[in-house]
């Protein structure tokens, strides 16, 4: 019995659900004139080659072959890219015994020979390298108790239907890529610097034959401690690449069309490590189909996979670690400068209009200092829906939440489109992108790229010196968070700022507003600082001046504030009344999320009235609402206040139900 088979890898992990799916598809295949086809995909160094001849011998273990393993690399048979169907027959012919002499010479005789040979072999057939399905047709035996395992950087999907079992493989997971990298090596200094060895498993991205580079290199290197050997293994892999796997992605990056060559060359620049179908159409400049076929072309020659694009509402993609520094290898190749430039700055606009958008339409209309960017030509913005145009209340609940998915889903993109247009010198971009990060920031508070992109945005406004609005808005916005953290001496300099600022300002609806929110958030750092009153004071002024603009929004949003303040300052009554007004006035306009905050503020003075029914109805609508926008820390709040709750009415086990639900929030957050 013959078996073509290298020996075993020393080394394999994690591939037991590929292998299980395999075998069982065996036990369970019933054809008699057709083999059963196992196609595994996947990019190059993924151990595609490795598993199917683990999966072959398991299978001459299981059901025993008579006639072996016979196993071919189609790149063997190529010249200048093009497989020879004819040569790869009359090795496998070979291989069956048959004479050299003996073998047709026409191509389509001998198609006929090899099924006449096989019409009742009981083999496994590894074909390696494959491109394309037809390319695995002419050598399929005719045998319903044949196997044949099919390795592809792509998906093969010309397969019709029911054909090939797909078992497309994904990269290691963290726990798996260590436990490879320990075998490998099995060197104390893993164990020694645990925080040194996640970062060179993290550099592999899941990547094993990039596993097996950093082994070598660790091994090899015994003296140097490894977080000295990591910066010098990333150069390694930046600079040459996988040794072992470099030549495959060269010969699939040689045989792409511009367009996807283009493409690949351009995604490594792609701010924030993932990417979409539709930010990569306002990366290449190739349009909406263009792209779709470049896209799909480096799916297939394993350079990208796009599985992911189902797995995220957003549909975001991204290049592993090494295949990232291969594209940039490329790129500093054949790409020049200009058409790198070129290609971000078409981004970072196109990532501001859609932001605009999605802020717009999680928040509701409201004022900002930079008007929506027009469209980029040949990039449509992507799939959110205006609320204001749905034809039900649910329709428009569901179409808002979206939007602030999107803001959640794409935020490290938009953290990375700040830093790359502030690089840039686009500065009208930062200050643009800062206010969609804002509207994110209020359900998510406390991320540190958030209050980075705040502090982009005022070093813009100042480096632009031309709009007092831009002064003035991104000084309020900066100071928020640092309050927030305790920095009030840097918080107040900001406002003072702020408030000179808004002696520039003019008379028109938007500066008026600009001032009024100085204003505010004058008062707010005042209520960090426990002065109420003067936040009274504040809150109580801003309210004015948006009633002389008129802004009706701007009123209620101050009425909202001055309950606040004077409950903090033991005056119930008073902010009952002003909370109910501001929360009826929230749910008139449709403000999602001050709904939500004016519910959770009014059910607290109820409950502090003894008006307990009614403020739990309002932590409940309050609850359900930041569920829907995802915010954890408003989330947290509530099950807090529904614990103080339920323990004042008796309920111990539901109270302790909510206080283990917030901190589990918290955890999350990190602010545990």
């Amino acid at each position: 019995m013959k078996v073509e088979l290298p020996p075993e890898p020393v080394h394999f992990v994690n591939r037991d659900e590929e292998l299980e799916r395999a075998l069982r598809a065996v036990a369970e295949w019933r054809s008699r004139s057709r083999p059963l086809v196992i196609a595994l995909s996947g990019a190059a160094g993924l151990g595609k080659t490795e598993l199917a001849g683990l999966i072959a011998r398991a299978l001459l273990d299981r059901c025993p072959m008579a006639d072996g393993v016979l196993a071919v690399d189609l790149d063997d048979f190529r010249d200048g890219g093009v497989l020879d169907p004819g040569d790869v027959l009359t090795r496998l012919l070979g291989s069956l015994d048959v004479e050299p002499g003996q073998v047709q010479g026409a191509y389509a005789a001998r198609c006929r020979q090899y099924w006449n040979r096989t019409s009742e072999a009981r083999m496994v057939l590894v074909v390696d390298n494959v491109r394309y399905a037809s390319e695995v047709v002419p050598l399929l035996p005719a045998s319903g108790d044949s196997v044949v395992i099919v390795t592809s950087h792509g998906p093969l999907r010309e397969f019709e239907a029911g054909a090939a079992v797909d078992l497309a493989l994904p990269p290691l997971e963290e726990r798996a890529a260590t436990e490879l990298l320990e075998l490998i090596v099995a060197d104390p200094r893993l164990a020694a610097d645990p925080e040194a060895a996640r970062a060179v498993i993290r550099l592999c991205d899941g990547l094993p034959a990039a596993l097996h580079v950093a082994g070598r290199w660790v091994r090899t290197h015994r003296l140097r401690p490894l977080a000295r050997l990591l910066a010098e293994l990333r150069a390694e892999l930046d600079e040459k690449g996988v040794s072992d796997v470099e030549h495959i992605w060269n010969t699939a990056y040689a045989d792409l069309s511009r367009p996807a060559a283009l493409l690949y060359r351009l995604l490594p620049h792609h701010p924030g490590g993932t990417f979409t179908l539709h930010s990569a159409t306002a990366l290449s400049g190739l349009g909406p189909e263009g792209c779709q076929d470049a896209l799909e072309e480096l799916d297939r020659a394993g350079l990208l996979d796009l599985r992911p694009l189902s797995s995220t509402e957003a549909g975001q993609m991204r290049l592993p670690g090494p295949l990232r520094a291969h594209a940039l290898r490329w790129s500093r190749r054949e790409t020049g400068d200009g058409e790198v430039a070129e290609a971000q700055v078409r981004l970072v606009r196109w990532f501001v209009r859609q932001a605009q958008l999605a802020d717009r339409y999680a928040a509701g209309a409201r004022l900002t200092v930079v008007d929506l960017l027009d469209g980029v030509p040949g990039a449509p913005d992507a799939p959110l829906e205006d609320p204001e145009a749905a034809a039900s209340d649910d329709a428009r609940a569901r179409r808002a939440e979206r939007a602030a998915r999107w803001l959640d889903e794409e935020r490290h993109v938009l953290f990375a489109c700040a830093r790359l247009a502030h690089g840039r010198g686009m500065d009208t971009e930062v200050v643009a992108l800062s206010e969609p990060v804002w509207t994110h920031a209020l359900d998510h508070p406390h991320q540190s790229e958030a209050v980075e992109v705040f502090r982009l945005a005022v070093d813009s406004a100042v480096r632009h010196g031309g709009d007092a609005g831009w002064l003035v808005r991104t000084r309020c916005q900066l100071a928020r968070p640092l309050w927030e953290s305790g920095e009030y001496e840097e918080a107040a300099a900001l406002l003072d700022g702020a408030m000179s600022a808004g002696e520039l300002l003019g008379k028109s609806e938007r500066d008026r507003k600009l001032a009024a929110s100085a204003v505010e958030a004058r008062g707010m750092l005042k209520g960090a600082r426990g002065d109420w009153s003067g936040a009274l004071d504040d809150f109580g002024g801003s309210r004015d001046l948006h009633r002389a603009i008129p802004n009706p929004y701007g009123v209620l949003l101050q009425t909202y504030r001055m309950g606040e303040a004077s409950a903090e300052v033991g005056d119930l009554e008073t902010a009952c009344r002003l909370l109910s007004e501001a929360y009826n006035g929230f749910v008139a306009q449709r403000r999602e999320r001050l709904i939500g905050r004016s519910a959770f503020a009014l059910a607290g003075v109820l409950h502090r009235l003894g008006r307990t029914v009614e403020a739990r109805e309002l932590y409940e609508q309050s609850l359900a609402r930041a569920d829907r926008r995802r915010a954890g820390v408003d989330r947290a709040r509530v099950h807090e206040a529904l614990a103080e709750l339920d323990a004042a009415d008796g309920n111990s086990a539901e109270a302790e139900e909510h206080r283990t639900a917030a901190r589990s929030l918290r955890r999350r957050n990190g602010l545990l």
